[in-house]
């Protein structure tokens, strides 16, 4: 009965374990140094292989561009989505979008990189699968040379 109660013993606590590793795991979340070094990165990498073969990079949903929580996007100056996990996005003009509080946010991230060129915008926004918006912030790097600019924001 001991040798029992032990094995049950060990296989909840197993079980339990391995219930909050993953919940753990799976709440983890990008940090905003994350954000501007991932978008650096991309912006680096147009340099280096080419505006086209990024936005690939960028596209691929299993990609370099994508991690924990959030991933890096791509707009052109005039608010048309060129490179997005999401492929139902890309190729739309989406300089007219607007957060829950009725905020212009794409233009806003636009007005960012077309001014400094660099920068966060904050807006609000529901996090995947909720109802309820959330703050959330996004750097904003314009590409040099480019008529683009790049993004990555995490809820905050």
């Amino acid at each position: 009965m001991k040798k029992v109660l032990l094995v049950l013993s060990l296989l909840v606590f197993f079980c339990c374990g391995v219930f909050f590793v993953g919940a753990g795991l799976a709440q983890e979340k990008a940090t905003k140094e994350e954000c501007v070094a991932k978008v650096k990165e991309a912006v680096a990498m147009v340099k280096e292989i080419g505006l086209d073969a990024t936005l690939a990079k960028i596209n691929d949903a299993k990609g370099p561009f994508q991690w924990k929580d959030t991933y890096v996007f791509c707009y052109s100056l005039d608010g048309v989505m060129v490179a997005h996990p999401n492929p139902k996005l890309v190729g739309k003009k989406l300089i007219d979008l607007k957060d829950t509080n009725g905020k212009m946010y794409v233009a806003e991230f636009l007005s960012v990189a077309n001014g400094s060129g660099e920068g966060w915008v904050s807006y609000t926004w529901p996090k995947p699968g909720e109802k309820e918006a959330s703050p959330k912030v996004t750097y904003v790097l314009r590409v040099p040379g480019e008529n683009v600019a790049m993004f990555a924001g995490i809820y905050e």
